[in-house]
Order: C-alpha cells, then structure tokens, then sequence
C-alpha cells in the first residue's frame, strides 16, 4: 500500500479534481507525433528489435509473474513514433514513445525526471514490460500536459530503468496491461493517459485515434494522436470499426481477428492479432510468412534479415489484403517496400528493394499471428475506442502513396 504521507497527498489531489467542475470539451484534442530512427547505436536491426517485441508481447501472461521478480535492459527502439510531453508545474518536456502496446506513462531514469510542487513520490516499486525485456524503478503522482495546455491532474508515473533512446514510453494500450505493475499491489490497475483525460471531463469519450503518415526522412513530424475522437481531416470516406478480439494473447491489447489475401490467395486464415504503434513492419506467422514469399518470389536478404525482390518481382507484386469483418484494407505494392532512401539506415543497400512483411516467429494458432505495425498504420487511418471496444479503420490520401 502507499506510505501514509503518499497515500494522503494523492487524496488530496483526487479531491481537488472533484472539487473543480467539469466540463466536457466539445472537440477533441491533438497531439503532433514525430517518426524518428534510431541511429545512435549505429546500423537499425529492423527484424531482430520487432520479433523481440513480438516475443515480450505474446508472452504477456507469464510477463505478469515475471516482471515482479526484477528487470533487464530493453534494447534500443529502432523506429518510434515520438510525442513531446510536459510533466510536472512549471513542465519538463519528455520526448516520449507512442505505444499501444503499452499502457503505462514511464520515464527512463536516464533521463532526469524533474520534480516539483506536483510531484508526489508514492514510495510504490514498479515492474512493467516496456519494448521487448522489461524494466522497473518507482511510481509517482504528477501533472501531465499534452499539447496546448491539456492538462491531466494526478497522473501515474513510473520512473523506470530503460534503454529506449527517448525519455520515456506514453502507453495508449487498454487498462488491464497496467495490472500487476504496481508489485506490491498486484491486482490493481493503474488509470491510463486517455481514461484520466476522460474522468477529469477533457474528453467525453476514451477514444484516442492515430494518422501516420509514410515518410522518406530520418526524422519527420509526420503523425498525430487525437484524444477523444477523430480528425476528419485525417481521413476520407467513413471509418469502419471492429470489434475486439476475445482470443489470447491478442485479447490483451488492441487486438483484432482479420484474414490476410495476396491478391485472391488467401496466405493467412481468419485470426487474432494485434495493432501495435511500436512494432515497425508487418508481421504475420511462420506459415503465412513463407506464403508470401513464395507468392512474391522474394529472396531472403541476409544482412537485414528482410525479404527482397527485384524491380522486375517489384512491379509484378499484387495488393496485400487486410480483410477486417466485411472490410478490405489493401497495402499496395508501394506499401510493402522500405522506403528506398533509407535502405542504408538498416544495413542494406541503396540499390535493393525490401519488403517490410516478415516473419513473426511463430505459426498461426497462437492467439496471436500477426502484428500490425507502422508500415500499416502510415497507409490507414486508426482509431483505439476503449468506450465502445473496438477499433476503426479509414483510407488517407496516403493509402495509395508511391513514396517509398
């Protein structure tokens, strides 16, 4: 439980929210995201950081166990999407990884978290699985700000040993991730970003949606988070919505049940899986996998671990069809390549075309087959809805973009 002196200052805070009125916004609230490699531990190991993601991930049951006992050093995020946010009265800004598959708000004790008035050490130890190990240090109660004066009051914070390359992790993932990370109160569940902003009346609905956009640069404020609700100007046409899954692993994150078509060849059955902002390519199981070699022609890479293909496979590629409920999202050929420009960043070379679909490590009937990662979400619009359990999808005007 908290130290008295803890337990008392965080009622405080609690009353002061009641105490003040609340009043629902009208309009939701957005939050500029920029994409950034990850370049200062030298060439990017795409394949190696996103399947050990994927291992942490699938694991997540016997993560709830383990991540008590200790901690070890997470390897460096290669792509993230980085959003900047103010914690504490006057605010320190953090550069934080967006993360669906995470939800948690942590600062990397590397990084010096500056305490204030608002600042309120609750003595509480914290274990929570963050990108593909995971890392523990203490909780604290303090003011988050998100873009232009959007304010959360008495926000969780875990001031953590990590090894991202940023300052922390602002986990946009569902409630029951954050259960357990409290370890000397392993049944409790700690209030995310988007639930605060919905209790204290900022929002009037626990939505918080996601525009990427494909970009050719190191480093590039290509995307933006909206809290609660959608951008219109984001997207075209209606967002179709799916309910989520109810299969484990998936069924812990923003999981989702869809069939994968090459063309008209069916490579992965109807199955769970996940939606995830932090995992950068596509990954599906072992056995799709090597369907969509085979259908593509592709030749393994070996210094990048990724598929490649001739401009002469390049140009006879068919659409990859992501087939959700009665909905068909289609990766064009453009969409299933690294962009070009950056080949080098990853190790390979500027003359070869990669494709970013790759082998997830596993076969299908896991309860978690694929991984829905950047390289998806930079072609269609997203929208995590916790309110009404479910996601969306929408097409952008980069859907069909020819930029990679």
């Amino acid at each position: 439980m908290f130290p008295a002196a803890s337990l008392l200052t965080t009622l405080l805070l609690a009353l002061s929210i009641a105490a003040s009125p609340t009043e629902v916004r009208d309009s939701p609230i957005t939050l500029p995201v920029a994409r950034r490699l990850n370049t200062s531990g030298g060439t990017i190991n795409l394949l190696q950081h996103d399947q050990s993601r994927a291992t942490a991930l699938k694991n997540v049951n016997t993560g709830r166990i383990g991540r008590r006992a200790g901690s070890i050093t997470v390897t460096n995020e290669a792509v993230s999407y980085i959003a900047a946010v103010g914690v504490g009265s006057p605010a320190t800004t953090y550069n934080m990884i967006v993360d669906t598959g995470n939800s948690n708000f942590l600062i990397s004790a590397s990084t010096a978290y500056v305490q204030t008035s608002t600042s309120v050490d609750t003595g509480e130890p914290v274990a929570v699985s963050c990108g593909s190990g995971s890392c523990s240090g203490t909780e604290y109660i303090d003011t988050v700000t998100l873009g232009s004066g959007l304010i959360i009051i008495g926000q969780s914070i875990g001031v953590v040993s990590m090894s991202t390359g940023v300052d922390g992790i602002l986990g946009l993932g569902p409630l029951n991730l954050t259960e357990g990370t409290l370890t000397d109160e392993p049944g409790t569940t700690i209030a995310t970003v988007t639930q605060n902003l919905y209790t204290q009346g900022e929002i009037s609905e626990i939505v918080v949606s996601v525009s990427f956009e494909p970009t050719t640069s190191t480093s590039d404020t290509n995307g933006e988070l909206t809290f609660g609700g959608t951008d219109a100007t984001k997207y075209t046409g209606a967002i179709a919505y799916t309910p989520l899954t109810t299969t484990s692993p998936a069924s812990y994150y923003w999981g989702i049940n869809e069939s994968i078509t090459y063309g008209s060849t069916t490579i992965l059955s109807e199955t769970a899986g996940i939606v995830d902002t932090g995992t950068t390519l596509i990954l599906i199981a072992s056995d799709a996998f090597a369907n969509y070699q085979s259908a593509t022609g592709a030749t393994m890479d070996q210094t990048t671990g990724l598929l490649s293909v001739t401009l002469t496979q390049y140009d006879a590629l068919h659409n990859l069809n992501f087939n959700v409920g009665s909905n068909t999202y289609a990766l064009t050929p453009n969409g299933q390549i690294w962009p070009r420009t950056l080949n080098t960043y990853i190790g390979g070379s500027s003359s070869y075309i990669y494709l970013v679909v790759n082998d997830l490590g596993t076969p299908s009937g896991e309860g978690l087959d694929f991984i829905n990662g950047q390289t998806f979400l930079e072609r269609f619009y997203s929208v995590f809805d916790t309110t009404n359990a479910r996601v969306g999808f929408a097409i952008t005007s980069y859907t069909d973009a020819t930029t990679n």
